[in-house]
C-alpha cells in the first residue's frame, strides 16, 4: 500500500471516529455536563482509532489523535457555552491551539511514510503485556494519552465556559509563552527534517536549538500546555487545579517519553554519548564546551 492510499485510509479512519462523537453530542442522552460529554465522545473516537489501528495491525493510526481532537472539543464547549467566554482571551488562546494543532498535524503528514512504518514504542508495549496485548494496546497506547490530553484540556474548558475576569497580564503571560513553544517545535522540525536528510550513518543532531536540548520539541510541546494552563487560571483565578494537565504532561515526558528515547539513542549511535555530556536534556540552556 502507497503513501497516498495509507494517508486516505486514516483521514477516512478519523472522519468516522469524529462522526462517532459528534453523534453522541447530537443523540446522545448527555449529562448536562458539557465537560462529561466532551470526554465521552473523545473515549468514543479514540475507540474507532483503536479499532481501525487493530484491523490495519499499525497503532501508529491514534499518533495525529493528539493534535486533532483538542480544537474540535475546544470549539465544541466554546458553542455549547453560547460564547460567554472573553473574547480576547478565548482567541488568543485559540490562535495557539490552532497554530500549534495544523504544526503538529502537518508535521506528522510529512514525516508519515505509509501503514507498514509504526512507532518502535507500540510493539514494545503490546509485546511486554503478553497475552494481555490487546488491553495494553487499548489503555496504554490508545485511551491513556486520550485521558491525558483532556486532562490538558480542563484549563480550555474553563476559559470555554466562564466569563467575568478581565483580561490581563497573565494572559499576555499565557500569550507570549504559547508562541515560543510553537515556534521553538517549527525551528526544531524543520532542523531536524534537514538533518534527517543530510545525515550520514551514525550521525547525531546537535546543531541549531538541538545545540541547547537534547528534546527541545518536547520542552515546547510542555509549555504550549503550560499556555493553555494559564489562560484558565487567568479566567479563574486561585484555581490552581487547572495547572494539573500541564504538570502531567511534564511528569510524562521527563518520567517516560525522554528516558525512552534516550535509551534508544545511546544504544544506535555512540556519538550520542558525547551529545548528552554537553547538551541540557530538555530546557534550552547554553551547550557546554567538550571535554579536553
Amino acid at each position: 500500500m502507497g503513501r497516498a492510499s495509507a494517508l486516505v485510509r486514516v483521514t477516512a479512519a478519523y472522519v468516522i471516529a469524529v462522526l462517532a462523537g459528534l453523534a453522541w453530542l447530537v443523540w446522545g442522552p448527555g449529562s448536562g455536563r458539557a465537560w462529561l460529554d466532551g470526554l465521552i465522545a473523545d473515549l468514543i473516537a479514540t475507540v474507532v482509532i483503536f479499532v481501525a489501528s487493530r484491523i490495519y495491525r499499525n497503532s501508529s493510526f491514534y499518533d495525529p489523535y493528539w493534535s486533532v481532537a483538542p480544537p474540535l472539543l475546544a470549539f465544541y464547549w466554546w458553542i455549547d457555552a453560547g460564547e460567554i467566554a472573553d473574547t480576547a482571551r478565548w482567541w488568543l488562546m485559540m490562535v495557539i491551539m490552532l497554530v500549534w494543532a495544523v504544526r503538529l498535524t502537518g508535521n506528522w503528514i510529512h514525516t508519515f511514510t505509509g501503514l507498514r512504518h509504526e512507532d518502535w514504542r507500540y510493539p514494545m508495549v503490546r509485546e511486554r503485556a503478553g497475552r494481555f496485548e490487546i488491553a495494553a494496546d487499548l489503555f496504554g497506547i490508545h485511551v491513556f494519552p486520550t485521558l491525558q490530553v483532556f486532562l490538558g484540556l480542563i484549563p480550555v474548558y474553563v476559559v470555554a465556559t466562564r466569563a467575568g475576569e478581565a483580561f490581563g497580564v497573565l494572559d499576555i503571560v499565557a500569550f507570549v509563552i504559547g508562541v515560543g513553544a510553537v515556534t521553538i517545535e517549527t525551528v526544531a522540525d524543520l532542523q531536524m527534517h534537514r538533518f534527517a536528510a543530510t545525515k550520514s550513518p551514525g550521525q547525531v543532531m546537535d546543531q541549531g536549538v538541538w545545540a541547547w536540548s537534547r528534546h527541545p520539541n518536547y520542552f515546547g510541546e510542555v509549555c504550549v500546555w503550560l499556555s493553555f494552563a494559564l489562560f484558565g487560571l487567568a479566567a479563574a483565578p486561585g484555581s490552581w487545579w487547572v495547572l494539573v494537565g500541564a504538570l502531567t504532561m511534564l511528569a510524562m515526558f521527563l518520567g517516560v517519553s525522554i528516558p525512552m528515547m534516550e535509551q534508544r539513542s545511546l544504544q544506535r549511535r555512540p556519538a550520542y554519548h558525547d551529545v548528552v555530556q554537553r547538551v541540557s536534556v530538555f530546557v534550552p540552556l547554553p551547550p557546554r564546551k567538550r571535554a579536553a
